[in-house]
């Protein structure tokens, strides 16, 4: 039975996750079909060394990101994320309209999820209905979320542990092939590098769009932010595992486009096979059968459908955290805001599940074009929380200066600031806006393909300016910024 709170005190949700399902959940969020299946197209778009620079770039524009976030979450640790902090330190409306589109576009994945699952399915089972595959897993889903915060963590602990090892052992395979310890009847030394064009391929329009690609594939790591209000030590546990990012981006990117452009030409036309569907064909699979290793496509199956699972359940997981924050917040019904004995937001996850089904059946039913742009709507709310994040941190940092507060007191200080949260916000912008400019640029501009890719910033404007227009005032000057959590911080370092 769910329960409210009592009074006026909010209702709080129980610490119960530990330092290592932070880790795994930033990790689990890091890797997914963007590097087991996308990474290919991008290094045929651009070459492997242009592939490398921009996974490098972006991956440096998402550490800043995360460094930005971890600063803001090891200081107020709560389930609402950047949705609260935009609030408290740039605009109540538009942390109003982030966590409402960030709710929704979560929901979102998780019906994207559930029809890629079928897609996986049909690998080894093409004839059984893929609406029972999609069924099955959405009621494994919300089972791993109605349990407790500590279900979906273990969970996610080891969907994200299979997807370390899939790639650690495709490393060492790669390493293995390139050093003639493999062998498989050709070692290819640097030609992939200088055949055609390579290694830089394409124009700025092309790395614009592989850019989009690539940070796609890094969307989720901010699932960390939203985990520290149910963090056993957030200040403590949320730093370390914000630390780990960059060199997890290093590692599980950039090393494996490294590998993928030593060993497949970027001439390949199988790199372009970009679909969960064709994970017969990704990278990855046509490294594993270089190896002479035959099963490659089913191991990698395997996988993949633990990356959709993964996403799915991160997916419930974030959306149902954010809908019970803005219900504690007075910015959706109190109903949402009521917990379980467990500390679960039993009545956000049964809303989460809902407009995930009907995303679904939409998707299923309808023209493909609505699944499309779905994704795509998904897909740039995400881009908009990271412009969130940045801006959030950047003011957070300048009236907590501004106050009179010691820097030295943050539980996590973000290095290279301002520098790192304006770089990542002017890239992100970039990628953001020049996801279809060159729509733009032909004689006739495609409206459908415009209003499909950037169908996310209208609403999000829309949500923003509808919160403007019913409580007018929501601007937070520097002067009116409140840093309540420093007295608690200062009560915890002298209990040390």
């Amino acid at each position: 039975m769910a329960t409210g709170s009592s009074g006026n005190a909010k209702p709080q949700l129980h610490r119960v996750l530990k330092q290592r399902h932070l880790s795994m959940i930033a990790i689990g969020g890091a890797i997914g079909t963007g590097l087991f299946v996308a990474s290919g197209s991008a290094i045929s778009q651009v070459g492997p060394g242009g592939a490398v620079l921009t996974y490098l770039l972006i991956g440096i524009m998402v550490y800043y990101i995360m460094t930005s976030l971890g600063e803001l979450a090891a200081f107020m640790p709560v389930a609402g994320s950047f949705s609260t902090y935009a609030s408290r330190y740039v605009d109540r409306g538009f942390g109003f309209a982030l966590g409402w589109n960030f709710w929704f576009s979560w929901a979102v994945v998780v019906a994207v999820d559930l029809v890629a699952s079928q897609l996986v399915m049909a690998y080894w089972l093409p004839d059984v209905p893929g609406i029972i595959w999609s069924g099955i897993f959405l009621l494994l889903m919300v089972g791993l979320n109605a349990f407790s915060a500590r279900g979906f963590a273990e969970a996610e602990y080891w969907f994200a542990l299979i997807k370390v090892v899939a790639v650690v052992a495709f490393l060492i395979t790669g390493v293995l092939i390139l050093f003639g310890i493999i062998s498989n009847g050709h070692a290819p030394g640097f030609e992939n590098w200088t055949t055609g064009d390579a290694p830089f391929v394409g124009n700025f329009a092309t790395f614009v769009g592989v850019a989009m690609i690539v940070a796609y594939s890094f969307q989720g790591t901010e699932l960390v932010g939203v985990a520290a209000g149910e963090s056993e030590n957030p200040r403590e546990n949320v730093p370390r595992a914000i630390r780990q990012v960059f060199w997890r981006i290093l590692l599980f990117y950039v090393l494996a486009i490294i590998v993928i452009g030593f060993l497949i030409p970027y001439t390949d036309p199988q790199l372009l096979r970009t679909d969960v569907a064709d994970i017969a064909v990704s990278p990855f699979t046509l490294v594993f059968q270089h190896a002479g290793l035959l099963s490659a496509a089913t191991v990698m199956n395997a996988v993949i459908l633990t990356s959709v699972l993964s996403a799915g359940n991160s997916g419930m997981y974030a959306a149902t955290r954010m809908l019970f924050n803005m219900a504690t917040e007075g910015n959706a019904p109190r109903i949402f805001s009521q917990l379980t004995k467990n500390g679960v937001p039993l009545y956000a996850l049964i809303g989460s599940t809902l407009i995930a089904s009907l995303c679904l059946f939409s998707s299923l039913y309808s023209p493909q074009a609505v699944y499309i742009w779905l994704l795509n709507l998904a897909g740039m709310t995400e881009f908009i929380v990271w412009l969130g994040i940045a801006v959030s941190h950047y003011r957070f940092r300048r009236g907590y200066v501004m106050h009179g507060h010691d820097v030295s007191l943050l539980p996590y200080k973000a290095g290279a600031f301002p520098f790192g949260p304006i770089f990542a916000f002017v890239l992100c912008l970039v990628v953001t806006l020049g996801q279809n400019y060159q729509a733009f640029l032909e004689d006739r501009i495609d409206w459908g393909g415009v209003v499909s890719t950037y169908l996310g910033i209208p609403l999000f404007l829309v949500f923003w300016l509808g919160y403007w227009l019913v409580k007018r005032k929501t601007w937070v000057s520097y002067a009116d910024m409140r840093f309540d959590e420093l007295d608690e911080i200062k009560r915890e370092a002298a209990g040390k």
